[in-house]
């Protein structure tokens, strides 16, 4: 069974930083997203990440301030945020694919079975 548990997010102030951590169990190695979504939103594909983590890819809205990367001795995928605007403003959900995507920009909710509870973060 797969589990997944994100941490690190806060509230900081327009410009800051946070990082995302998704902490997996150990049988969860696959091409991994994160998501967000706000109030009244659909949620929304962030980046993405291969399995071995060559490949990454974003949504144009965050490309040059996130960075998505993983460890995978550690069964942890990491977002960078830098230069945070109020619209980024979320609950950020860390997710695992059902198969390998490689370098294909995986967004749609539908191909990932695994998701975490999500953290908030709040610019503001």
């Amino acid at each position: 069974h797969v589990q997944l548990v994100e941490s690190g997010g806060g509230l900081v102030q327009p410009g800051g930083s946070l990082r995302l951590s998704c902490s997996a169990s150990a049988d969860a190695l696959m091409y991994m997203a994160w998501f967000r979504q706000a109030p009244g939103q659909k949620r929304e594909a962030v980046a993405a990440v291969s399995t071995g983590g060559s490949s990454t890819m974003y949504v144009d809205s965050v490309k040059g301030r996130f960075t998505i990367s993983r460890d995978n001795a550690k069964n942890t995928v990491y977002l960078q945020m830098n230069s945070l605007k109020p619209e980024d403003t979320a609950v950020y959900f860390c997710s695992r694919a059902e198969e390998e995507y490689g370098s294909t920009w995986a967004n749609d909710v539908d191909v990932f079975g695994y998701w975490g509870q999500g953290t908030q973060v709040t610019v503001s």
